[in-house]
């Protein structure tokens, strides 16, 4: 009899691993890529309001914005004052927060459909920041690429600070309000609480990094890493198994082949990635089996 039980248990709990793993197969279809005149396009974000992509344009000094099904491009601002445009992001009140790399600050719009008007900025304790987070908690987080820095803002004052990082860039909001980070100059990704204290490590050695960009996130903690000079999009489940790749390895232009991709945005089952090497996004459809 207590055989019998064990062999049971056995089976149950073979069978829930099998249903699991069936759950974390990843299906990627490539739709379309974009033809404007984009220049080494870094993160990219969708507006609230779901009808447009906007895109860090950094060698255009500017967010370009594009229909996100044709991926044509729109309109744009910030060209005029913007430097090094590397990232966007954008608060519960519709404010988008650009990290203007180049210009050690991150800038601040009242946005209206494709128009924005600058209202205000971030500077204090950064350089070079290239990856900004707008947390539903009311903090902006900033991180300092140059300045080895991720700084916590609240109306407009520091209030925390994690120091020491290498090239710090993507900020990426977690399920449960921790803040994943993107240290690209370790080529790892840590875990933050929303005091900046480290929780956890995904680490160059386990995932065979090599200049971790920016990420994104599924609903169910799928974890999404541009991997700059692997040339690759790694997909990481939220036990931490490597679930796919995309992309070769090797750089290259055409449907699964990228060269130093920086940006990811995921909408539903809606991906965008930015191929920022052949200065384009590209677009593909997520499902998971």
């Amino acid at each position: 009899m207590i055989n019998l039980i064990s062999r049971l248990l056995v089976l149950s709990i073979t069978g829930l691993l099998a249903v699991a793993a069936q759950a974390t197969e990843l299906k990627l279809t490539y739709v379309n890529a974009s033809s404007a005149g984009l220049d080494n396009p870094h993160d990219l974000k969708l507006s609230p309001d779901g009808n447009y992509l906007f895109v860090a344009d950094v060698d255009n000094d500017r967010i370009a914005i594009l229909d996100p099904e044709s991926l044509a491009l729109v309109a744009e601002f910030g060209s005029d004052h913007q430097g090094g445009t590397h990232d966007v992001d954008f608060d519960a009140r519709g404010r988008a927060y650009v990290a203007d790399t180049h210009n050690n600050r991150v800038t601040i719009y009242d946005v209206d459909g494709t128009r924005a008007r600058l209202v205000g900025e971030l500077g204090e304790r950064i350089r070079g920041p290239e990856g900004v987070l707008a947390h539903p908690n009311g903090m902006i987080y900033v991180a300092g690429a140059w300045s080895g820095n991720v700084v916590a803002y609240q109306d407009g004052e520091i209030v925390a600070e994690l120091s020491g990082l290498s090239s710090p860039h993507d900020l990426e909001l977690a399920q449960d309000g921790d803040v994943w980070l993107a240290e690209a100059g370790a080529s790892r990704i840590l875990l933050l609480s929303p005091e900046l204290e480290i929780k956890r490590e995904l680490s160059r050695e386990k995932y065979d990094f090599n200049g971790v960009r920016y990420l994104d996130l599924t609903a169910d903690g799928i974890l999404i890493a541009a991997d700059k000079y692997s040339h690759s999009i790694k997909f990481i489940g939220a036990d931490g198994s490597l679930l796919h790749v995309l992309g070769d390895g090797k750089a290259g232009r055409g449907i699964n082949r990228f060269t130093t991709p920086e940006g990811v945005e995921l909408r539903g089952n809606e991906l965008w990635l930015s191929d920022s090497g052949n200065d384009r996004v590209v677009k593909y459809t997520l499902e998971i089996e």
